[in-house]
């Protein structure tokens, strides 16, 4: 098995803090290799010229071999080079060449099993967000697949509803890195109830990775963590800034935001309607109507945007609205563009009910969780003042059991978000305030904390006794040891 000690040994490296606009984070470098910054200068994100590109869809992967219970899968953890900003070739990590990763289409109830060869140079342990799996095929930060060949067999169940999950490395101290440099995927989970639904379908159900970066004028990426500054390059399926051609009718866009860091609150140039009809674990009870929609790292949001409501030749922007004093609306401000190119037949709806979830059950152990980091250079990041150790167990938890856990960010100035394995949990209050609406009221994994934030989340521990962690979905800050184990038993 491969520890924390070889892991290190293998380049891993936690060296300083830098801060950048209150983001106070370790540089870390999962290579021995630095980015060549002697060979080429800066990339000036202003300078890239903006909706150029057409935005591709992640290849479908098909499972190689199928029973009448199980899928399987293979997929190579490799490097490649694709063509991010225009006219420029960018080194990356990858699942299988491409970049974002593949979609795996995956039915409740039915059995997916991937085996994971790992090319690269770096260890990695591939995590499944969102997913109910037991502890072998849980991607755990220790879990290691050696790098030079290594292999690993994961075993998903998909014992639970339909999701949108999204699959990526999570090798404690290379996580950040590896995740950068590409190794992030895409994994619709669907069911009956989904598909009796008429939402949008086939071309016009469209999954959308969202992220940012930072780059050489060679096209290579800038590695560092605390460059929260830097990377000021907004990617959609891989792309800067590209456009994207849609029919004057309703879409379905499952959207997952696979920064390291960035937040995104996401809005039409308009600030017309958007539909989210679903968040992390799935569709929400009713669709919730508004003009804006947030994710955190990690974080999925599932819109329906109509745009029968455009005459064929209108141009229209995704655009941010999260943004820092430093940074240009000019550049991370803007995300994406639709181009209506021409009518197309629309027999979908939003309904007004989407789905039933499940009764809440009755808790009986109320815990407290406190994130923290230190807000000065050369410090570290805590749960509840402890960084992490892979073999200390932080939380121990009944099978079975029901309980209510109170995170609260105490920083002052870094945002956090937290991210529970194994488990679907509820939003039942932020701030104090019960959740009554929006999208918090579905079934979560991954939920922001702004500094001085406080939620309350009740989650069940079944299916699977184990270890598994919890942790702040902003890598640098796992990498930091904002992270710890809670034990199933």
């Amino acid at each position: 098995m491969i520890t924390r000690r070889t892991a290190l040994k293998a380049g891993v490296a936690a060296t300083s803090i830098v801060g950048t606009g209150g983001m106070l984070l370790p540089v870390v470098n999962a290579t021995a290799k630095e980015p060549a910054r002697a060979a080429a200068a800066e990339l000036d994100a202003a300078g890239i010229t903006k909706f150029t590109q057409k935005m591709p869809l992640p290849p479908v992967l098909s499972p190689y071999f199928s029973t009448s219970t199980t899928s399987y899968y293979r997929m190579t953890l490799k490097e490649a080079t694709k063509e991010i900003v225009p006219g420029l070739k960018t080194p990356l990590r990858t699942f299988n060449g491409s970049f974002p990763g593949p979609v795996i289409k995956a039915e409740s109830n039915r059995r997916v099993v991937i085996k994971q060869t790992n090319n690269l140079a770096v260890p990695t342990s591939i995590h499944l967000h969102g997913a109910h799996v037991p502890q072998d095929s849980d991607g755990s930060p220790m879990d290691l697949i050696p790098a030079g060949g290594g292999t690993k067999t994961y075993t998903y169940p998909n014992t639970q509803p339909h999701a949108n999950l999204w699959f990526h490395d999570h090798a404690h101290h290379m996580e950040s890195e590896n995740v950068f440099r590409g190794l992030t995927g895409t994994y619709i989970l669907t069911d009956d109830v989904e598909r009796r639904l008429p939402l949008p379908a086939g071309q016009y159900d469209v999954p959308i990775s969202l992220r940012d970066a930072r780059f050489l004028e060679n096209g290579e990426l800038v590695y560092a963590m605390g460059d929260f500054k830097q990377r000021n390059v907004v990617l959609a399926n891989g792309r800067a800034w590209p456009y994207f051609e849609v029919a004057s009718r309703k879409y379905r866009f499952r959207l997952t935001n696979t920064s390291n860091q960035r937040f995104f609150d996401l809005s039409l140039a308009d600030d017309s309607e958007l539909v989210q009809i679903g968040t992390d674990g799935g569709l929400l009870p009713a669709p919730y109507r508004t003009n804006v929609v947030k994710i955190s790292p990690g974080e999925r949001a599932d819109v329906v945007i109509d745009f029968s409501r455009y005459p064929v030749g209108t141009v229209i922007e995704l655009r941010n609205k999260d943004i820092a004093p430093f940074e240009s609306a000019d550049v991370v401000g803007k995300v994406l563009q639709f181009r209506v190119t021409r009518t197309a037949p629309d027999h979908s709806s939003v309904p007004d009910r989407l789905r039933t979830l499940p009764e809440l059950g009755t808790a009986t152990v109320n815990r407290e969780f406190d994130m923290r980091m230190d807000e000065a250079p050369g410090g570290s990041a805590y749960i509840n003042g402890k960084t992490f150790d892979m073999d200390r167990i932080d939380t121990e938890i009944a099978y079975g059991a029901t309980e209510i856990w109170t995170v609260h960010n105490s920083n002052k100035i870094a945002p956090h978000n937290f991210h529970m394995h194994l488990v679907q949990f509820r939003v039942l209050e932020r701030n104090g305030q019960p959740v009554t609406s929006g999208p918090e009221t579905g079934l979560k994994d991954t939920v922001p904390l702004k500094p001085g934030e406080t939620v309350k989340l009740q989650a069940t521990f079944t299916g699977y006794r184990g270890t598994y962690v919890y942790h702040c979905h902003l890598f640098d800050h796992g990498a930091m040891g904002m992270m710890a184990n809670m034990r199933i038993s």
